[in-house]
């Protein structure tokens, strides 16, 4: 049986990875789950798959966690230490990590430097820290397995192929909530509205991201650095239906593409069984019923939050990490109404102007460099 802990595991990609495993009950053990406040759902799934350690992330909730599964074998962890013991030392053969935000970074950087393989749901880990993470994955023969649908459909392409018959990677993208819509028409978005995404349901957090198409840019980065190509070999098209989740086109011009139905629990599947393929009786994509898939550029201007981290893609360095933590922390002021839907981006472009990339980093830096952009962020807002 392979043995996987699940960062994350109360959350959209945590609880669907579940779903993938309860499909799979002879090839699977779960060996470590974190959450970060749902210690009820959190509970259940310990008393459920009875993993060797358990987390929870707000530290205030230990003490009701434990009561709570006082009667289980399982260790109880807490804070980000308790993260990053259940992602190291749980046994585990993969680690699926599922944290939204930078939080991620450090129990992933655990997994890997013991070797484990990682089903990386988790895009800041590369956004922010690309360049130790992939070295690191490297030195320690383990393998980075995408989660996000555009990358998994981007690994399944080059599945067998030579990287220099790579020409370009497409990531297509939905369009959001507001494909179509001009400046003025975003200027009393709600966060309700925010959070009306067409096609994918996804956390308050990603969703946001995807209303302003940040979460694209962020996955152009993540992409640069799981694909190893430089920014000029990544385009982006929006795709609205969501059917084709990316492509890759080859020297020779031939264009390979991944389709299916929005469904998370597919990608997931991918990762924790790749090299093997594995039954999920999902309904099958019925050609005869799509009456058309299209495709249109996207309006750089409106959504800047992508031109941002398009930007910073190209400077490299600590430029991704300030982006992405300029970008937290703009969303959480969002998300809690302090500021409006088109801050988001006019905040993050403000912060990123007077900042200075540092090109030959160390984790340190990457940690110095998010905090300082949440500071300016909350600097430039007044708050």
């Amino acid at each position: 049986m392979k043995k996987i802990s699940i960062l994350g595991s109360t959350g959209s990609i945590g609880t669907q990875a579940l779903d993938v495993v309860d499909r799979q009950k002879d090839e699977f053990k779960v060996c470590g789950l974190s959450a970060n406040k749902n210690i009820k759902l959190l509970s259940e799934q310990i008393r459920k798959y009875k993993p060797e350690s358990a987390a929870i992330f707000d530290e205030s909730l230990y003490k009701d966690l434990k009561t709570s599964v006082n009667d289980c074998d399982t260790k109880i962890l807490c804070g980000l230490d308790g993260v990053r013991e259940v992602s190291a030392n749980s046994g585990a053969d993969i680690v699926l990590s599922a944290i939204v935000g930078i939080a991620g970074l450090l129990p992933t950087l655990d997994a890997i430097d013991n070797g484990i393989d990682i089903a990386l749901a988790n895009k800041e880990t590369l956004v922010t820290a690309g360049k130790l993470v992939t070295d690191s994955a490297k030195k320690k023969g383990v393998k980075l397995l995408p989660v996000d649908s555009e990358h998994s459909a981007i690994f399944q392409c080059l599945n067998g192929e030579k990287q220099k018959s790579i020409k370009r990677i497409i990531l297509t993208a939905s369009g959001g909530p507001f494909f179509g819509k001009k400046r003025f028409e975003l200027e009393n978005v709600t966060v309700s509205d925010a959070l009306n995404h067409p096609n994918w349901s996804m956390g308050s957090k990603i969703t946001i991201d995807s209303a302003t198409l940040m979460n694209k840019g962020l996955e152009f980065i993540e992409a640069k650095w799981l694909f190893d190509v430089e920014p000029e070999k990544i385009d982006i098209v929006v795709h609205k239906q969501s059917i084709i989740h990316s492509m890759v086109e080859f020297t020779d011009g031939s264009i390979l593409a991944q389709m299916g139905k929005p469904d998370m629990r597919t990608p997931i599947s991918v990762a924790l069984n790749y090299p093997d393929r594995e039954v999920l009786n999902s309904s099958p994509l019925d050609f005869s019923k799509l009456s058309a898939l299209t495709f249109d550029k996207p309006d750089y201007i409106t959504f800047k939050c992508l031109s941002l981290a398009i930007d910073t893609a190209k400077i490299g360095g600590t430029a991704p990490a300030f982006l992405n933590g300029a970008n937290e922390a703009a969303v959480e002021l969002f998300l809690n109404d302090k500021i409006g839907f088109l801050d988001i981006g006019d905040c993050i472009e403000e912060a990123i102007k007077s900042y200075k990339s540092i090109t030959n980093y160390t984790l340190s830096d990457i940690l110095t460099a998010d905090k300082q952009a949440r500071e300016k962020i909350l600097q430039i807002c007044g708050r």
